[in-house]
């Protein structure tokens, strides 16, 4: 049975086949191969792996993972991780960025366990066909959030040395009066209608902040990455409220984990300029609060001036960023 998913004519697959590798969107040197997925109650249900492979030999690479409403783009990350010694892998998540399909409620799932299928078949793409036999995970966000329940659920099994998680999901960043009466009525709504519209009305501050059409630096595809967010559908925000409870309790991921968020969180729905040196999307001092419930060696660093994103901060910001990785890296994930 052919099966294809078609963004600029890219990417194309046959289920049961060896998948090819393409030239991705980005454009050469990038790769991209689909994975075939478990069809579920949409249908057909893909993943895409981005590659890059550096010019030096190595037996590292590392595995990103991005966040909601998003996709991967950021060449320039992957740029750090080569020169660093790494080959690099991008994981476009189900339903999100080069795997949404028209048939499909855009970035949705009702378990963050839905995902462990393309994270452990990339892996397994990186270590026997690649030939890797060290791995760093670097997670985004939500991103952060799924890849440390994750490493929990598949720690003492050898898939991954050491994470990276920059600004990960840990916790809800809203009001008292939302994570007490809202967000419980929402996660009841979710077991019953999955893919109601909870119409939270996500503000456009952080899109705004780093897109070039706006006040931002950076292009990327606003039909995979909107200024205006998908909406958040009541499954999705069951399940990661399900993951927040999850890490309240204490995970026990037994590699090294390097957390990394701003120093400040930028708190109006309006946009102002603030906004281009602060977290425009989560509470910071709520990343901090659950960083030592990840797992047994962690490691905490702010920047300042950071975004959500620490990686799309102005340029001064996310090179203290990248020297502060490397100075964690050279502790837990040295090169070999």
């Amino acid at each position: 049975m052919d099966l294809s998913l078609d963004h600029s004519g890219t990417v194309t697959y046959r289920l049961g086949v060896s998948v090819d590798v393409v030239t991705d969107v980005l454009g050469e040197p990038y790769t991209c191969r689909t994975i075939p997925l478990r069809d579920d109650d949409e249908g057909v249900v893909t993943a895409s792996l981005v590659a890059c492979r550096s010019d030096r030999p190595t037996n590292a690479a590392v595995l990103y993972v991005h966040g909601f409403v998003d996709y991967f783009f950021q060449t320039h990350l992957a740029e750090f991780f080569l020169g660093a010694g790494l080959n690099f892998y991008a994981l476009d998540l189900r339903k999100y960025g080069r795997s949404i399909q028209p048939h499909q409620t855009p970035n949705f799932c009702v378990d963050l366990a839905e995902y462990y299928e393309e994270i452990d078949e990339a892996i397994r793409i990186i270590r026997e066909e690649d030939g890797h036999d060290r791995l760093l995970i670097n997670g985004h966000s939500t991103g952060g959030l799924v890849a440390s329940l994750w490493a929990h659920d598949r720690r003492g099994e050898g898939k991954v040395d050491a994470m990276f998680l920059n600004s990960p999901f840990l916790d809800l960043n809203a009001p008292a009066m939302v994570r007490k009466v809202v967000a419980p009525a929402a996660v009841r709504l979710g077991r019953r209608r999955p893919r109601a519209d909870l119409r939270l009305g996500l503000n456009q501050v952080y899109g705004r902040s780093i897109h070039r059409d706006h006040d931002g630096e950076w292009e990327y595809d606003l039909g995979w990455k909107p200024l205006q967010p998908f909406p958040v559908r009541a499954g999705w925000f069951r399940a990661i409220r399900a993951g927040h409870a999850r890490v309240h309790n204490g995970l026990d991921i037994d590699v090294p984990v390097l957390v990394a968020c701003s120093m400040a969180s930028y708190k109006r729905a309006r946009w102002g300029e603030a906004a281009r040196a602060a977290d425009s999307v989560l509470d910071v001092d709520q990343i901090a609060r659950w960083t030592p419930a990840l797992g047994r060696t962690t490691t905490l660093i702010r920047i300042e001036g950071g975004m959500h994103d620490l990686t799309l901060s102005p340029e001064p910001v996310r090179e203290q960023l990248f020297a502060g990785v490397l100075r964690w890296m050279s502790a837990y994930f040295p090169p070999a």
